[in-house]
């Protein structure tokens, strides 16, 4: 033998050694995969079962959706309608009381016996006045003229 085949064949035994520990703990590793497999299967199947019913989940959940999304949609165009009317009834309200508060600040200003003030609710004011009893002791002023009267003092 001559020293080059002697240093050949010692380079193989030293490339074996570590070629043959990864084997042995490969080796290791599979038995371990082979006992676990098992256990590896019955959690993809869980897996799987989990995707089939979540995939079966997601028409059931878009019904829902859109069925409460109609409901909402009822009730959000209602209180839209709801609010409009109640802009409308409160600018009517504003109106009136300032109307009011003129015709008041009117009487305020006028002396017993002057001529009467513009009437307050266009045509109301008459009919009113001519059902509505007066007391003599407030210079002539309906019972429902005293009781707004306290009602908008009260206010301020």
């Amino acid at each position: 033998m001559t020293s080059l085949e002697l240093l050949i064949n010692l380079i193989i035994i030293a490339l074996l050694v570590p070629t043959i520990i990864y084997a042995y703990r490969l080796n290791k590793n599979l038995e371990i995969l082979r006992r676990n497999q098992n256990g590896l299967a019955q959690l993809v199947n869980a897996l799987n079962d989990a995707t089939f019913k979540a995939e079966n989940s997601i028409p059931k959940l878009k019904s829902v959706t859109e069925h409460s999304s109609e409901g909402l949609k009822e009730v959000v165009d209602s209180a839209k309608e709801i609010k409009d009317d109640l802009l409308f009834i409160n600018e009517r309200a504003d109106n009136l009381a300032d109307r009011l508060e003129q015709v008041i600040n009117d009487g305020r200003h006028l002396k017993p016996g002057t001529a009467e003030p513009a009437p307050l609710f266009d045509g109301y004011e008459k009919a009113s006045s001519a059902s509505a009893p007066t007391d003599d002791a407030d210079g002539g002023r309906s019972e429902a003229e005293m009781e707004l009267l306290k009602a908008l003092r009260s206010i301020k």
